[in-house]
């Protein structure tokens, strides 16, 4: 069921309370608006509404006049819509923050209450954007100077260094309540939802029957019982790292992780296996995954930040086992994902496509990754 920002933000305060965090997360007001912004519109139709959602969030600009305000685009995903809020304040001086707007239909696939109950804590922690209000279906923070990365950086082994010393600070962050992993419950909702959909397009239907769910069922039980032997960490992961969710101040010096909304309670390895998959980029080049040198790199200074030379052997191939494991699970959860959305959104993407994308991918290195983890359990006498 679709929650109101204000009954989501209620639902946060009674959280925190249970949780005995109150006193931290308390210590000023996030406003909160009843408005919606239709995500369909083109940004000059959207302008004057996100100028009046400012106004309406943020009382000190309601008398400005509307010239003060400009509005761009920095990015539009394939879930959400990512602007930039310029303001002229009375005293002459310039405000930035930027807008998020959720995409059509993203309860389904997103737990906006979990999300914002993470935000909290990692910014607290110094991670991604400061929250600064609320509305019907998106949310303000504070804007961030910085550029956003490229799949070719990713694969950078300076930047690649820097994104697995601050993966693992993000993977220290204490988040209140349970820690109970929550990677194959959302993959077994996904598939429950993805396998009674019905298409109104004909040719989207046709393909959409050529999947065998009983396959897929199967596909995801094997691969859950697989994993389980391994025992990896649970860590609040990201679950989202791709290139555009990190960005790099100006002064090339400072990381950011940012767009938490995917954020949960997860495996270490899934969260950096994810990663790597977004070497691929847009392109969906798979051949682009990290090779095992340029993953046990990104393994040291992730496993020992201060001294990535003193990282143990066992840890490292632990570790290296968990991750192109893990990389399996990336390509279910991703590939049922892009069903719900081939049925839901009306961004124009090939959702369908992309399933298959994923899905094939699976099945061309499932054999290689069982056969590398059975190997590795049973030399351990698991």
């Amino acid at each position: 069921m679709k929650m109101g920002a204000q009954n989501i933000w209620d639902a946060m305060d009674v959280a925190d309370e249970a949780a005995g965090e109150k006193q931290m997360c308390s210590s000023e007001t996030i406003p909160v608006s009843s408005l919606s912004i239709d995500i369909s519109l083109p940004v000059e139709q959207m302008r004057p509404l996100i100028i009046n959602l400012c106004k309406d969030l943020f009382k000190k600009w309601s008398q400005l006049d509307d010239s003060c305000f400009l509005v761009e685009i920095v990015s539009g995903g394939i879930t959400n819509l990512l602007l930039k809020v310029s303001v002229k304040e009375a005293n002459g001086n310039y405000s930035f923050l930027t807008v998020r707007l959720y995409g059509p239909n993203t309860e389904y696939i997103i737990d906006r209450e979990r999300e914002l109950k993470a935000i909290k804590y990692l910014s607290a922690a110094g991670f991604g954007a400061k929250l600064l209000g609320l509305f019907e279906n998106g949310m303000t923070q504070s804007f961030i100077n910085a550029r956003t990365l490229t799949p070719s950086d990713m694969s950078n082994p300076k930047l690649a260094a820097q994104i697995a010393i601050q993966l693992c600070k993000f993977h220290q962050v204490e988040i209140p309540g349970s820690r109970e992993p929550q990677l194959w419950n959302d993959i077994f909702k996904f598939l429950a939802r993805a396998s009674v959909l019905q298409f109104d397009d004909s040719e989207k239907q046709g393909r959409y029957e050529m999947i065998s769910f009983e396959e897929v069922h199967d596909a995801v039980t094997h691969l859950k019982d697989l994993t389980d032997l391994l025992d990896a960490p649970v860590v609040f992961a990201h679950n989202d790292l791709l290139a555009g969710n990190l960005m790099l101040s100006e002064d090339e010096e400072k990381l950011h992780f940012i767009d938490f909304e995917y954020g949960s309670f997860s495996y270490r390895g899934y969260d950096i296996a994810n990663h790597f998959n977004e070497y691929a980029g847009f392109d969906c080049d798979y051949s682009l995954y990290p090779d095992k040198d340029a993953q046990c790199h990104f393994f040291r200074h992730y496993l020992q930040p201060d001294r990535p030379d003193k990282a143990q052997d066992e840890d490292l191939k632990a570790l290296y086992i968990e991750t192109n494991t893990y990389r399996l699970a990336s390509h279910l959860y991703w590939a049922l994902w892009a069903l719900i959305q081939a049925n839901t959104s009306s961004i124009d993407f090939d959702y369908l496509g992309y399933f298959f994308l994923r899905y094939d991918e699976y099945k061309k290195l499932k054999e290689e990754c069982f056969s590398l983890t059975q190997s590795f359990l049973s030399c351990s006498g698991t």
